[in-house]
This record gives structure tokens, C-alpha cells and sequence, in this order.
């Protein structure tokens, strides 16, 4: 390939975030570049999350119209309509719990795609900070092995060699050799402040993402139970239940509105850092790494030299020369000087494991395992990162629209509960036809009152009708049998629903009409049918 920047390429939404509006808190525009330690842009940022709060103020002055134009406005219910017609919130709120379970399907798929790609970019943080850390401890021990084992060796072998001219020369050239070997390495950048931020970084990322994950999984939860419980009081028609959703609907709508503007403003900032991440980089790392070594890497181009060659090659190339003279000595030197053997055999092997490590520093420090690493975080993070944070600012406002308009149900379904509890109470107590539930007292007089259907239904043809038989005075007519039972059930408005002694049919319940009737009896009328009707 050309250029290992082709791989990858920002995705279209990370520029559409970054093209939001930037302003500070003078309302003044704000540069768009990824500057996080910048107060301006800090502030833009700001703004942005305080979307949350300006859609949760619009969302309680929602509800307050709401609650206003219902205590004002609401209709009379008719006297003679006993189930007010609850259709229209009944789809209401199936939509709205339709509604509330997409937005949460929404709302997982976009917390497991953040959760993914915040786990790719930490495990490439920490791979990449092995990597590091795997160099800078090669480059330590490297060092260590050659200024202090061969240095030894070299000091003693000086003592054995001390009357042999020669000998001392090529020890003098393995000195300058060794002193190549450590500018060289000491040439290496120093990465310990690189291993210690990449460790911070990815600490403190988990640590955050986990609770930022474990706080939407809960939200969505929530918003789950309250479907099921809102399904659950209108089924019971439960005031109780319906105030304790009331409250928890409150709180997930607040928790909805909070979660859309820090979710918005994430997406943005982390989109601004996307559109351009070499930059924001390369600055943050010029105190320690030069501007060559930090595109080296974050390019990985075969047009870009490596920083590190001309230091690995003189390594490369002191450490041959070193192993050329120790084998010169030994076959030159033990003949003559047996002591010196176990020193040359010592520097050998420093130097077979210093050239080891020589040739994996080479692997380590060449430009493709750090760029897969940084590629991989970018991906990570811009694409499966910023994706899930807009499913997750869609299901939070999809979330907040839907709640908002069960709290609306909500009010309505009370006011309809109240209405109707309210017409079972409304009976009139001076009706003679009412069970009087509250009168326990039995009057012998009017026991003998007849069911007044038998009188609307032979009302019209009064010609036929014959005076009923005159009982004697000493004789006691016994009550009717529905009277006796209802003066045992009269304690229930409802007691026509109770099942009767021997099959006997209640005494039906009687409109304004059929009372009026009764009350426009004429004196005829009332000879004609003695005083039973007479209260």
C-alpha cells in the first residue's frame, strides 16, 4: 500500500457532528477543533449538554397546559352515561407504551455498540502500552547488560591482558564498540511517560464506561417496568398504582432529558476529535516525542523513514564487531591466558542476549503493530462509539416524547376514575324506589307496596284491572320476599347483582321518567289501588 492512512477514513456522521454549532457562553462562535483543555471550547460543550435541560423545561410547560386545559375545559359527563367513552386514551396509550418499547430495543442496540467500541479502544490502549512497555524494558535491560556485565568483564580481562599489548588494543576497541552500543539505546525516546498516560487513559475509561453502561441498562429497565405497570393500572383501575407510576415516570423523564444532552455533547466532542485525530496527537505528545517519530507512527507510510533504523544499525553493527573480537581473543588468547576464558565466555553470552534483544526491538519499533493498535481505537471509538451515542440520543428522545405523553394519559385517567367513583356515589336518597341501604327498620305499611312494573305495565289498560281482594284487619299480610332481602343486602347500592332466595326477581331500578310517573297519580288512581304506592 502507499499510505496506511487509507485505512482509515471518518465517518460521514462524525462530520455532521462536527459541523454543529460551537458557542460559548458569550453566545460568540467557537472553533470546532478537538481542544479539550481550551475553556471556550469547554463551554460549547456546555451549551450543547444544557439541550437536556431546555427540552425538560418545554416538556413540564407541556404538562402544565396539559393539566390546565384539563381541569378547565373538561366536559360534564351526562347523568345518564355510566362508562365515559375511554377509547381515544386507551390508543393513546398503547401507542405511547409502542412507542416507549421501540425507543428501548433503540436504546439497548445503541448501549452494546457504545459498550463495543469503548472495549476495543481500551484494548488497544493496553496493547499498545504493553507494546511500550515491552520496549522501553528491552531498552533498559539491554542497557543495563552491556555498562555493567561487560563493563566487569572488560576490567578484569584488562588485569589478565595487562602485559600482552595487543590484547589490550582490542579490548580498548570493544570499549569504544560498547560506548556506541550505549548512545545508541540511550538515542531511544523515553517512554515511560507515554506507558503511564496510555495506562491513566484506559483506567480511566473502563472505569467510567462501566457506569455509564450500568446507568443506561438501568434506565431501560425502568422504562420497561413502567410499560408493564402502566398496562397493569389501567387494567385495575388502581389510583395507587397510578401515582407510584406517576412518580417513576417523572424521574425516567428527567433521567431521559439529562442522558440526551450529556449524550449529545459527548458525540459531538468526541466527533470533533474523530475529523481530525493526528493533530490533537502530535501535540499532546511534543514534550517527549519529536514530530518525525509521532508521524512515523500515526502514518506508517513507506515514504516515511524509520527514526529508529540508524540507531538499530549502529547496534547492530557494534555488536557483530564485539562478537568478531571476543572470538579472536578466545582462539588467540586461552592458550595463553586460561583465566581469561570464563571472562570472554561471559561477554559472549551478554552479547548473544544484547543482539536478541537488538533484533526485537527492531520488531517492536517498526511502525505496523503501534498503527494497527491506533487504527483499531479508531475505529473502535468513532465508528461503534459515536454510532451507539446517537442510538442512545434517539431512544433518550424518543423515551422523553413518549413519557411526556403518558403523563398526559396519566391525568386523564384520573380525572375519568374520579368521575366515575363520583357517579356511583350520586344517588338519591329521597327516590322511594332506592334500596335506602342506611335504614334498617322495618315498616309494616310499606311492605305491602307492589312492584311498581306491575303498575307502569298494567297502567294503560285500568279497565280490566278489578280491586284486589280486602284482607281482614285482624289478618297481617307477610312482606314480600325481595323486601326481606332487601333489608338483608340494602347495606349494597348494588344488590340487585345479589343472587336471590328461591330464584325471586330483585326490584329493578327506575329512571326520572318512571318516577315521575308514579309521583303524577291521581286521586282515582290511588282509590283504585288502595295505599300500597303511598310512601
Amino acid at each position: 500500500m502507499a499510505t496506511a492512512r487509507l485505512d482509515y477514513v471518518a465517518p460521514w456522521w462524525t462530520y455532521w457532528l462536527h459541523n454543529f454549532p460551537h458557542f460559548n457562553f458569550s453566545l460568540l462562535s467557537v472553533d470546532s477543533t478537538f481542544k479539550p483543555e481550551d475553556g471556550s471550547y469547554q463551554q460549547s460543550l456546555i451549551l450543547l449538554a444544557c439541550l437536556g435541560a431546555v427540552g425538560l423545561v418545554l416538556s413540564l410547560l407541556f404538562l402544565g397546559g396539559f393539566l390546565v386545559c384539563l381541569c378547565c375545559c373538561r366536559r360534564n359527563l351526562d347523568e345518564d352515561t355510566k362508562r365515559p367513552n375511554t377509547c381515544c386514551i386507551t390508543w393513546v396509550a398503547i401507542i405511547t407504551g409502542l412507542i416507549v418499547c421501540s425507543a428501548v430495543g433503540v436504546g439497548f442496540y445503541g448501549n452494546s455498540e457504545t459498550n463495543d467500541g469503548v472495549y476495543q479502544l481500551t484494548y488497544s490502549l493496553y496493547n499498545a502500552n504493553h507494546t511500550l512497555e515491552s520496549i522501553n524494558n528491552m531498552v533498559a535491560t539491554s542497557r543495563g547488560s552491556v555498562e555493567t556485565g561487560v563493563k566487569q568483564h572488560l576490567e578484569r580481562l584488562d588485569e589478565i591482558f595487562a602485559t600482552k599489548p595487543e590484547y589490550l588494543q582490542a579490548l580498548r576497541f570493544m570499549r569504544l564498540m560498547m560506548g556506541n552500543i550505549i548512545r545508541e539505546l540511550a538515542a531511544l525516546p523515553d517512554i515511560n511517560k507515554t506507558k503511564v498516560d496510555l495506562a491513566a487513559v484506559a483506567d480511566q475509561t473502563t472505569f467510567a464506561e462501566y457506569y455509564r453502561w450500568l446507568t443506561y441498562l438501568l434506565l431501560l429497565i425502568l422504562d420497561l417496568i413502567i410499560c408493564l405497570a402502566m398496562c397493569l393500572g389501567m387494567a385495575k383501575h388502581s389510583q395507587f398504582l397510578l401515582i407510584t407510576i406517576m412518580g417513576f415516570v417523572l424521574l425516567s423523564l428527567v433521567l431521559s432529558w439529562a442522558s440526551l444532552g450529556t449524550g449529545t455533547a459527548t458525540a459531538v466532542g468526541v466527533s470533533d476529535f474523530c475529523v481530525s485525530p493526528d493533530k490533537f496527537i502530535v501535540n499532546q505528545t511534543k514534550d517527549f516525542l519529536s514530530a518525525d517519530v509521532a508521524h512515523y507512527y500515526l502514518f506508517c507510510s513507506t515514504n516515511l523513514p524509520n527514526p529508529f533504523q540508524q540507531s538499530l544499525t549502529v547496534c547492530q553493527r557494534s555488536l557483530t564487531t564485539m562478537q568478531i573480537q571476543i572470538q579472536g581473543l578466545l582462539q588467540f588468547s586461552v592458550p595463553v591466558f586460561p583465566s581469561a576464558q570464563r571472562d570472554l565466555l561471559g561477554i559472549q553470552r551478554l552479547l548473544n542476549s544484547t543482539e536478541f534483544s537488538v533484533h526485537q526491538l527492531t520488531a517492536l519499533l517498526d511502525c505496523r503493530g503501534l498503527h494497527k493498535d491506533y487504527l483499531d481505537a479508531l475505529i473502535g471509538v468513532c465508528y461503534d462509539g459515536v454510532e451507539g451515542l446517537l442510538y442512545l440520543s434517539l431512544f433518550s428522545l424518543l423515551a422523553a416524547c413518549a413519557l411526556s405523553s403518558m403523563l398526559c394519559v396519566i391525568f386523564r385517567l384520573w380525572t375519568l376514575m374520579g368521575s366515575r367513583e363520583k357517579e356511583y356515589d350520586d344517588i338519591d336518597e329521597e327516590d322511594p324506589f332506592n334500596p335506602e341501604p342506611r335504614r334498617f327498620s322495618y315498616n309494616r305499611r310499606r311492605s305491602n307496596t307492589h312492584s311498581f312494573c306491575s303498575y307502569i305495565s298494567s297502567f294503560g289498560s285500568q279497565a280490566s284491572l278489578h280491586p284486589p281482594p280486602q284482607s281482614s284487619s285482624s289478618s297481617t299480610v307477610p312482606p314480600p320476599e325481595y323486601m326481606n332481602q332487601s333489608m338483608l343486602f340494602g347495606s349494597t347500592p348494588r344488590y340487585e347483582n345479589v343472587p336471590l332466595i328461591r330464584g325471586g326477581s330483585p326490584p329493578p331500578s327506575y329512571s326520572p321518567s318512571m318516577r315521575t310517573t308514579y309521583l303524577s297519580m291521581t286521586d282515582a288512581q290511588i282509590r283504585h289501588f288502595g295505599t300500597d304506592f303511598q310512601v
